[in-house]
């Protein structure tokens, strides 16, 4: 399911150990949040990284509280025991500032019992002054302890060649270029998390009804017939009013990330609620971005039905986003697990159409017929002059029109020819986009 010759780090520990900004210096990105508060990490969070031509993935993982009864914080514990269980190698990050506590010892002594690679990693020391601080770990039984600080980059490199040296044999370092990226975005309590553990079949993200649960965007690999994807689960985006605190502002700058790394959107609509204005946003912002958009109403077993209600919810969504009717609509059910089959060979479709290609001749035929049946806009006796066209790019299909005049455009009759376009060539799930170019005769 998830790509599993690929190395695997799991990084743990501790909350407020700063795992997530070594994890955020390994992978070169702000993909973790980091905030002096614990437990903000709250899923595990996957990246790449890459080391002497070496790729491999990594996980952050949520603090491991071995006694806490809180309902998060022991599923951030659950979560952290799956990482370690997926993980060919273990970074235990410990506080050498904080020196070594009972939390430490236990998670150490759950970390033996792995029988995988455990590197320890001594935190925070700052200087070459400072490496007296690891002394006392030493007493954990976990081999030499490896002193970092993550705040000041020093001693990663080292760090980052412990990793690549304790690989088990026979995993595949190797980057692969053929992954469908896809967005999972909505509002809060839409039900994205639910959707991902059904199409994973195993309880990857914390899912409970409490909003904001999901505050990082964490990606997933996951193969299906000889297709390779890679989810990427979202904070909900809240409305702006109700963002006040600093680590949900990180999450909607991240759910606008997402979307820029995807190539393909899956906007989650809440079925009970319809569209709202956060899901105009998203959609709004994936479509000025030329990226793949699927709707995806959920928990369409609350909603009460005849033989009009799907007809209807597609219609709302079709005033909603005028500008998106390429869009495919899928009424889906993450609690009964309806139609969730259909998602990934929905993104499948919609990402072959994205990398669709038309021959030079047979777009001009099609631009031809179009011009003959609706002639271009004029102004001023002077009318436009479409002398001929050719795709110059795909994700989204991008087609450049050579013409007399930029000043005779009109935004109608681009709307115009783009469906043209898609009556002959589809390119359903995907924008379309019509640049001119002035070209004197």
């Amino acid at each position: 399911m998830s790509n599993e010759n690929r190395p695997i780090v799991a990084v743990v520990g501790r909350p407020n150990v700063g795992k997530s900004t070594i994890f955020n210096k390994l992978t070169g990105k702000k993909i973790s949040i980091v905030e002096d508060t614990p437990g903000v990490t709250r899923d595990r969070i996957f990246g790449e990284v890459e080391w002497l031509n070496k790729y491999f993935t990594i996980i952050d993982t949520g603090g491991i509280e071995p006694d806490s009864d809180d309902i998060i914080v022991s599923q951030m514990r659950d979560q952290a025991m799956l990482a370690i269980d997926m993980a060919h190698v273990i970074l235990f990050i410990v506080d050498g500032k904080g020196g070594l506590t009972a939390a430490d010892r236990e998670v150490a002594e759950i970390l033996r019992k792995t029988k995988k690679a455990v590197i320890l990693v001594v935190n925070k020391v700052d200087s070459k002054s400072q490496e007296n601080l690891i002394y006392d770990f030493y007493e954990l039984g976990l081999g030499n302890p490896v002193p970092v600080s993550g705040a000041n980059s020093i001693g990663l490199g080292d760090l980052l060649d412990d990793i690549v040296e304790s690989f088990p044999d026979g995993l595949d370092t190797q980057y692969d270029e053929s992954i469908i990226k896809v967005a999972i975005t909505g509002k809060p309590n839409a039900g994205k998390s639910s959707i991902l553990n059904n199409i994973l079949g195993e309880e990857r993200v914390i899912v409970s009804p409490i909003a904001g649960t999901t505050r990082d965007a964490i990606d997933t690999y996951v193969e299906r017939d000889d297709n390779k994807f890679l989810l990427i689960d979202t904070a909900g985006i809240r409305r702006r009013s109700k963002v006040y605190e600093r680590v949900e502002k990180f999450s909607v700058l991240r759910a606008m990330t997402a979307v820029d790394r995807a190539d393909v959107v899956l906007i989650v609509i809440d079925a009970t609620e319809g569209v709202t204005e956060q899901d105009t946003k998203v959609a709004g912002l994936a479509h000025d971005e030329g990226k793949g958009c699927i709707f995806v109403v959920n928990k369409w077993d609350l909603i009460e039905k005849d033989n009009k209600t799907m007809i209807n919810f597609r219609n709302q969504i079709k005033t909603k986003f005028p500008f998106m009717n390429y869009a495919p609509i899928l009424f889906v059910s993450a609690l009964t697990n309806q139609r969730i089959n259909k998602i990934l060979q929905t993104v499948m479709d919609v990402s072959y159409e994205q990398n669709r290609t038309v021959t030079t001749s047979v777009l001009n035929e099609v631009l031809g017929e179009a011009v003959m049946l609706n002639q271009p806009p004029s102004d001023k006796g002077r009318r436009l002059k479409i002398y001929y066209g050719t795709q110059t790019g795909t994700k989204p299909p991008t087609f450049t029109l050579f013409i007399n005049d930029k000043k005779l455009t009109h935004f109608s009759y681009t709307r115009y020819l783009e469906n043209r376009l898609r009556e002959n060539f589809g390119f359903e799930g995907t924008s379309i986009k019509i640049e001119y170019k002035q070209k004197r005769r």
